[in-house]
């Protein structure tokens, strides 16, 4: 049977027959090509005649690991997409692939939120993932569509009914939060009294430091780059040209490269470091060379821990290594004339209207251009 509605200035349709392994959706602009078609299709169906398009091959994966298991190992997936579907396995592995339908979709995001109580960012993150590796199956053929991709605008916000069993629960609504810490002057003067050693007023001795050097030659990279934590320690020294002034990252949270230009200040800082003398060909120490995730987890932990660390004998609270990211991205508006898609490509931000809240940092550019 084949049911249809209208939704987004499109013709939705659901189709369901047993010779059909899942249920197949169909988009078409126009109604009347839509029930030709479709009316077509149930015909063939009626009769037993399942479309090659529509059939499932005999290695297609089963179930929601399955699949997670075969994208991971057959396609290029970006770091962050690879950590979410990592945990939607853990939560929904074993559901079949035939399951996965709009309904489903839509009690999977009701779920995230009424009882996982996830932030709506991170919501947006899981299901984009999800969303990805159906858009993979669709193209080797093992589904036949992406009903992820049907989910409404806005479909992470908390409703009034999710507020609603929140309500009677206790629980608070989730909400995104757009986090805007800025490092003050005296925060980073205060920062690098402890990487000194300068010995705080209420304390007995200064903190102890280990790879002193090190962590602050990270804290610097951080805030001239505005390059990640693990973009940053995992740096090989052939992605390092000092005569160039670049940084290349071949393997971003993006799953893009770029080339980050260096500051005067970062280049000296990088010089210093390089007459030092390394070892097994890396700028920093603490990671193995090991790509696993679960290696890089444990790198970007002790080093988040190590500053939270410095970040607090210096008194500077609310303050976490990735705020170094967005205050250097500050300063590049503030500091230059780059236009926002310099910058963009400078900071590794796909999309540019992500950069779009600090346009407020030159407002008053932008008034100097008024009559």
């Amino acid at each position: 049977m084949a049911s249809k509605r209208l939704k987004g200035g499109a013709w939705e349709y659901t189709l369901r027959a047993k010779v059909l392994p899942r249920p197949v959706y169909l988009r078409f602009k126009d109604e009347a090509d839509g029930d030709e078609y479709v009316g077509k299709l149930q015909r063939l169906l009626d009769a037993g005649i399942v479309p090659p398009e529509f059939a499932t091959r005999a290695d297609a994966p089963r179930t929601v690991g399955q699949a997670i298991d075969a994208y991971l190992l057959g396609a290029p997936v970006k770091d962050c997409d690879e950590r979410e579907l990592l945990t939607i396995d853990r939560a929904i592995g074993s559901v079949a692939l035939s399951q996965v339908d709009f309904a489903w979709c839509e009690r999977w995001v009701r779920g995230m939120k009424q009882t996982a109580q996830l932030a709506p960012g991170t919501i947006k993150h899981r299901t984009g993932a999800l969303a990805r590796l159906f858009d993979w199956l669709m193209r080797r053929g093992d589904v036949v569509a992406n009903p992820l991709r049907l989910l409404p605008r806005g479909f992470a916000t908390y409703t009034a009914g999710d507020a609603a069993v929140l309500g009677a629960l206790g629980q608070p609504v989730r909400v995104d939060v757009a986090r805007w810490r800025r490092l003050g002057a005296d925060e980073e003067a205060a920062i690098r009294a402890v990487f000194n050693q300068v010995k705080p007023a209420d304390k007995e001795r200064p903190l102890a430091l280990p790879h002193k050097a090190d962590l602050l030659l990270l804290f610097d990279l951080a805030l001239e780059t505005a390059m990640r934590l693990r973009e940053c320690y995992t740096l090989d020294l052939d992605q390092i040209d000092l005569p160039g002034r670049t940084i290349y990252l071949d393997r971003t949270k993006n799953g893009d490269s770029r080339q980050v230009p260096l500051s005067s200040v970062s280049l000296a800082r990088l010089q210093g470091r390089l007459h030092a003398g390394l070892q097994a060909g890396r700028l920093f120490p603490w990671w193995s060379g090991d790509p696993s995730e679960r290696e890089l987890r444990r790198v970007t932990a002790l080093l988040s821990r190590q500053f939270a660390r410095i970040f607090a004998a210096a008194r500077v609270a609310d303050f976490h290594f990735h705020d170094l990211r967005h205050e250097a991205t500050c300063r590049l508006f503030e500091r230059t004339t780059l236009s926002d898609l310099r910058i963009s490509l400078i900071t590794g931000h796909r999309d540019p209207r992500m950069l779009r809240r600090y346009a407020n940092l030159r407002a008053s550019d932008m008034a100097d251009a008024l009559w």
